[in-house]
């Protein structure tokens, strides 16, 4: 198999670049902040937008959603807020073969594209639900690979939260971090087609 070189944009966690580098192949995060998944050899602290030239074969990209996403529309109108979508599209638009996008479901305020598919971490062996959309360019559907109940915690306002969605701090950086389960199938299954 040929080794490919693979982006991993918006990606602090180093999740998704640990699961292809297992796999042999010459994975980098790139991200503002510093790495915090133990290697900073295989980060790039800086903007990605520098990078998108330097003849990557893939790219997956955890683009900021804060203000894209469904569960933010109510509150983006009560504040008069329009998404800004330029950065999701520069990421989608990049001179690179092959794309995966990876945000939550977005609000028709955003204006993006219609995704490629939806995934959830319970179809990849976590005890949780997070529904996680994908745009793809030039690569095919991931399919689950063990598929698990998850279970809830009903609060005393009726809103039901994963045990996984529970225990996470309600941190931006903690919310966002992939799934082990997720990342090793994205690199068991599209890694072997660069």
């Amino acid at each position: 198999m040929i080794m490919a070189k693979i982006l991993i944009a918006c990606e602090e966690s180093q999740a998704v670049c640990i699961a292809f580098r297992n796999k042999g192949h010459e994975a980098y995060s790139c991200d503002i902040l510093p790495c915090s998944g133990g290697h900073p050899e295989w980060h790039i602290q800086d903007d990605v937008l520098k990078y998108l030239t330097d003849g990557w074969d893939l790219m997956i990209a955890h683009p900021p959603c804060t203000y894209l996403c469904r569960n933010r529309a109510k509150l983006n109108k009560q504040q008069g807020l329009i998404p800004d979508n330029t950065f999701f599209y520069k990421l989608l638009n990049a001179p690179i073969k092959k794309i995966c996008i990876e945000n939550p479901v977005p609000s028709k305020q955003s204006m993006l594209p219609k995704y490629t598919q939806i995934i959830q971490p319970w179809q990849f062996g976590h005890d949780a639900s997070k529904k996680t959309c994908l745009w793809l360019k030039n690569l095919p559907l991931i399919f689950p690979t063990k598929i698990v109940e998850y279970t809830h915690i009903v609060t005393s306002k009726g809103y039901r939260y994963t045990t996984w969605w529970y225990k996470t701090p309600r941190t931006s950086i903690a919310r966002s971090k992939t799934f082990s389960g997720i990342a090793e199938a994205m690199a068991n299954q599209w890694g072997d087609l660069l």
